[in-house]
């Protein structure tokens, strides 16, 4: 009897402690999901807890939780992110074949586009035109001799080796030069060499006065008007150049301005050489003791005494003091004094006169 009560007892302990056991093994969650670990704490219900809220109401103080540990992912929008305490570290995206620049944020830059060739003056090309014959040289051929193909009406060029005729008028040697290497096919690689032999399509004329008039032949798109004038032999006499272009436009150039005969001409223009007109006569005045006062010719290098001897001379009365007047950019007189003595003595300089100058020769007393 005293056995079957010790076995009863021991049955008895042991459900005792596999209770109090349970509900703490419920409270354990693992820590690979903190977010369902948390919930299935609070929705499981705690049998320590219900005795713990019977004792609050009688006693008013709060029962003890027990804390669960829970491990809080460093990126609150992503929990799978694997946890860790270093740094984080920025990645940049480099294109395939550039190089990583130092800074993060700083965009590639491209190359600035190199600028486009300044094309050639017209002084330095010549575009081919009807009329013009061609000296075309086929490297590749059997015979190196030169062969001459003249431009014809419409530009067309007929080579043989090129089949249809070709179109070159306005095209340079160089230009021609490419068509026809497209365009001859009975050679692998045909090495063509074209140049020009006659200059004929452009033309200008000259006239006037000039030793050698009629139609010049251009050898550039453009040439200088003093290169025209040198293969005319301009006359001395000439001075002034008219020039008619091809849109009615006419331009005049002085020939004595050296920089005026840099004037470029073009194919078609006509030029006509003349001589400037003549300059507007100019005066100086004289008056006083003189034997012939009033107005007198100028004429460019004038001096005082040759002004004095040009009016007659001084009078017996005059003295030696001849006063000049000048007007001024303000249009006001300034007077200066002059001893014709001492001019004539060769003590002074003798003055150079300007037209328009006011001469006065007083008397002896004045």
């Amino acid at each position: 009897m005293n056995r079957v009560l010790s076995v009863v007892i021991v049955m008895l302990a042991f459900g005792a402690l596999s209770v109090s056991a349970r509900p703490q093994s419920n409270n354990i969650v693992p820590a690979g999901n903190p977010k369902e670990a948390s919930e299935k704490t609070a929705d499981q219900p705690n049998p320590a807890a219900g005795q713990n809220e019977k004792k609050s109401g009688e006693q008013n103080t709060p029962a003890p939780v027990p804390a669960t540990a829970v491990a809080t992912p460093l990126t609150p929008g992503n929990p799978n992110a694997a946890t860790t305490d270093a740094p984080a570290k920025t990645i940049a995206n480099v294109p395939s074949g550039a190089p990583a620049s130092e800074d993060p944020k700083a965009t590639p830059t491209t190359p600035p586009a190199k600028p486009a060739p300044a094309p050639l003056p017209p002084t330095s090309i010549y575009r081919v035109g009807v009329g013009d014959v061609l000296n075309i040289r086929l490297l590749n051929a059997q015979g190196r001799e030169a062969t001459l193909f003249t431009v014809m009406a419409g530009g067309l060029l007929e080579y043989p080796l090129a089949g249809d005729p070709l179109q070159v008028a306005g095209l340079t040697t160089d230009e021609i030069d490419a068509r026809l290497t497209a365009a001859i096919k009975v050679y692998d690689k045909p090495e063509v060499v074209v140049s020009v032999r006659e200059y004929v399509s452009h033309n200008v004329i000259v006239s006037g006065l000039v030793n050698d008039p009629g139609t010049k032949v251009l050898r550039r798109e453009a040439m200088p008007l003093y290169v025209v004038l040198a293969e005319a032999q301009l006359k001395p006499e000439a001075g002034r150049a008219t020039i008619m272009r091809v849109d009615g436009r006419s331009v005049e150039v002085s020939l004595k301005d050296p920089t005026a005969t840099t004037t470029l001409i073009f194919p078609g223009d006509v030029i006509t050489l003349s001589a400037l007109p003549p300059a507007p006569p100019q005066f100086f005045y004289i008056g006083g003791q003189v034997t012939s006062p009033g107005q007198k010719d100028f004429h460019t290098g004038l001096t005082l005494t040759q002004a004095v001897l040009a009016s007659g001379g001084t009078t017996r009365f005059a003295g030696s003091k001849i006063r000049v007047s000048r007007q001024g950019a303000d249009g006001r007189l300034v007077a200066t004094e002059y001893n014709l003595k001492q001019i004539d003595a060769g003590k002074v300089p003798d003055p150079v006169l300007q037209p328009g100058d006011r001469i006065e020769i007083g008397r002896g007393s004045w």
